[in-house]
């Protein structure tokens, strides 16, 4: 099963896909953890290029493409590999936060993201967790976080209430892979949400 988190920085997100990794290991499974821009070697190097530096070093339309390209390099290398031999594979940001960030963010990519994914990508997630988090809250968490990895917190509150917006219609696209668990509670409230939630979807 491929299992994706999704939610706007400072959400909590990637706590909780390693607390349900942690838990389904427990439980026996094989699991994957990993994330995006990233996951691989290759989408690595990609993921430093977009995420350092000046908010405003490229393009939408560049950023997009350089997403896709190191998101189908880490389906080659991880994702349909782990799969591929049974694995549980849960990874922190997918397609979906391409749709919002640049399908939806900063200018009107929509279509353009989801031709490039039909094209170049062709996989969805089985189950997609909705991390929803009060705006103001997840851009403080963001920052508060220090680092050099603050490509897409400097654009601001207004793109926070964008990218949730965003991200709560997706939800309502794709119902029958969401779930949509309210982080606006405690890590451990959220993290027993999610994984009860997870083990109700998960195959037998």
């Amino acid at each position: 099963m491929f299992i994706t988190f999704e939610g706007i920085d400072g959400s909590g997100k990637s706590t909780q896909a390693r607390l349900l990794a942690a838990h389904l290991e427990k439980l026996g499974h094989e699991v994957i953890l990993t994330r995006e821009p990233g996951g691989s070697v290759g989408a690595e190097e990609i993921r430093a290029l977009v995420l350092e530096g000046d908010p405003a070093r490229w393009s939408s339309h560049t950023e997009l493409l350089l997403f896709t390209a190191a998101r189908r390099d880490h389906l080659e290398r991880v994702i349909e590999p782990g799969l591929a031999r049974g694995a549980i594979v849960v990874c922190d940001r997918y397609v979906d936060s391409t749709r919002v960030y640049q399908g939806a963010s900063r200018e009107d990519l929509r279509r353009d993201v989801d031709a490039l994914h039909a094209l170049m990508i062709k996989r969805e997630a089985d189950l997609t967790v909705l991390i929803d988090m009060d705006p103001q809250i997840g851009l403080g968490r963001a920052l508060g976080r220090g680092g050099t990895e603050d490509r897409f917190e400097e654009f601001g509150s207004a793109m926070q209430v964008t990218m949730r917006s965003a991200f709560l219609s997706l939800a309502e696209d794709f119902a029958n892979r969401f779930i949509t668990v309210d982080g606006n509670r405690s890590i451990e409230q959220v993290a027993d949400d999610v994984a009860k939630r997870v083990l109700e979807r998960l195959p037998t």
